[in-house]
């Protein structure tokens, strides 16, 4: 099958709607070119995913790419999207130059090219994620490598989010502890918490694809003895204790489960939670306070908060 690569050219107040409108139509994700991301100055202390190159960016604005199947209602659904765009402007959403180009990508060069983007890159002080197509040589000896294959349904584990988590999760995690993992993903929380020392993980995720591609990356880092994956809604259902609860998900998600998180977890456990925008960063403060919660850390990395909460030992 071929595939066609429709790409607008807007601004970025356009992005979220413009997306929500091309997931609407069917397409699995977008790709987001961004010409700030070329003059961003960035603050992370371990390096970047993979070098820019300017030849794939707008001069102005942001290019938004998503690509949908060819077949015999390829039209209709492209004029769909143009009429649907248009009529953000209903909602005084500036478009910029809301430019739309459509072209032809192959099955072979869809499956293999966005690999080039994907290198090595170093998430904290001790941990590197890796895609599988890199070789890599460990820096030092106590580096920990996570190799992932993200596929088409997740990515390598290196937003801002994800990183944020990661990094509580390299502070927080002791020897035999016991982890919950409340929407796994690519698994890359999970895998991370046995090899920075947890005896056992519970993922859970209410998503199979998300499921499977736990499961995969497990036994790609060979801790799948260890990380025990079930498809689940958030908590529900979940009895084990636990001594951290991770969640990296919509902060619309995670104060659904505040309360179960708190249930679960031994006296003196640690809640660590990400996927968190500034708009919802007190709706989730004042929730996890109300829980019962200790606010230990409020940290922030670009536009993304992450909180970690104790638990008091005296419960």
């Amino acid at each position: 099958m071929n595939w066609t690569e429709i790409c607008i050219h807007t601004t970025n107040e356009a992005i979220e709607p413009i997306s929500n409108i091309l997931h609407e139509s069917g397409a699995s994700g977008v790709v987001i070119e961004d010409s700030q991301d070329l003059v961003k100055q960035h603050d992370s202390l371990y390096g970047e995913v993979y070098d820019l190159n300017p030849d794939d960016y707008p001069e102005e604005g942001v290019y938004i790419k998503a690509y949908l199947p060819m077949n015999s209602f390829l039209g209709e659904t492209v004029e769909e999207i143009k009429q649907a765009i248009n009529n953000l402007i209903l909602y005084d959403i500036d478009l910029g130059k809301n430019h739309i180009t459509m072209s032809e990508v192959n099955e072979q060069d869809w499956a293999t090219a966005w690999k080039k983007y994907y290198k090595p890159v170093k998430i904290s002080e001790k941990i590197t994620i890796i895609p599988t197509w890199e070789d890599y040589e460990p820096v030092n000896s106590d580096e920990i490598i996570i190799e992932l294959d993200p596929g088409m349904a997740f990515g390598t584990g290196t937003h801002p989010t994800t990183v944020l988590s990661l990094q509580a999760l390299e502070q927080y995690v002791k020897a035999g502890d016991t982890v919950i993992d409340v929407g796994s993903g690519s698994g890359v929380l999970s895998i991370a918490s046995i090899l920075l020392g947890a005896d056992s993980v519970y993922a859970y995720d209410i998503d199979d694809v998300a499921v499977k591609s736990t499961t995969i990356n497990a036994k790609l880092n060979q801790v799948e003895d260890r990380v025990q994956v079930k498809q689940n809604n958030l908590l529900d259902g979940v009895e084990a204790e636990a001594d951290i609860v991770v969640s990296n998900i919509l902060a619309e998600i995670i104060v659904r489960f505040i309360d179960d998180a708190y249930k679960q977890l031994k006296p003196g456990g640690i809640f660590i939670t990400s996927g968190i925008i500034q708009g919802k960063k007190q709706e989730v403060k004042e929730k996890m306070i109300e829980s019962g919660f200790e606010l230990l850390e409020t940290n922030q990395m670009e536009d993304w908060i992450s909180f970690v909460a104790k638990k008091p030992a005296d419960e």
